[in-house]
């Protein structure tokens, strides 16, 4: 039976760097599927498009913060992802998914998952730590840490949480592997 270990935190928490880590020292095989890799199938015109993705910079305690909203090209897309993540497990892959869930997500991947092995993972670091790798990366707008840090988590619950303000990925790809019987 395949096992999916779904990493759900806010962009630059450390996910993938922790499923890179993780690939590295489990005993089977685990695929590392992005959501990343999934928003980048879509075709460039619906970036910044109200039917693929649009960003919208606010202002939130003096600091800017950037709403996503995304539309139905995106829902098909993500929704697509879930039920690919679904597919490849079936198949017998172990997979190591890197997501960010925003909404009610993580009760469709249970749904979708309930015939194999799943565990979920909160990966966590504080909202200042968040905003010094997204600066530090170059590759991420400024304030997409800020607008999901209060969504990403809230009303989840998860079979271990890491904080990767005090570990590093390798650390905590150790902890998943301990944890699970990975």
């Amino acid at each position: 039976m395949a096992t999916v270990i779904l990493l759900n935190g806010v962009g630059s928490a450390g996910k993938s760097s922790i499923a890179k880590a993780l690939q590295a020292i489990t005993a089977e095989p685990f695929l590392h599927v992005a959501m990343d890799a999934f928003l980048e199938m879509m075709p460039a015109r619906y970036w910044d498009h109200p039917d693929g993705v649009t960003f919208e910079t606010i202002q939130q305690d003096g600091k800017p913060s950037v709403v996503i909203k995304s539309g139905p090209v995106v829902d098909r897309t993500l929704l697509g992802m879930r039920r690919a993540v679904a597919a490849m497990a079936g198949a017998g892959n172990n997979l190591i998914v890197d997501d960010v869930l925003l909404e009610n997500e993580m009760a469709e991947y249970a749904s979708l998952l309930a015939d194999v092995t799943f565990h979920a993972v909160g990966v966590f670091a504080p909202l200042d730590v968040l905003e010094a790798r997204e600066r530090e990366r170059g590759d991420r707008l400024i304030g997409l840490a800020r607008w999901q840090y209060d969504r990403v988590h809230r009303g989840k619950r998860y079979a271990l949480e890491l904080d990767t303000s005090n570990a590093t990925p390798m650390e905590c790809a150790t902890l998943i592997k301990q944890r699970f019987g990975l």
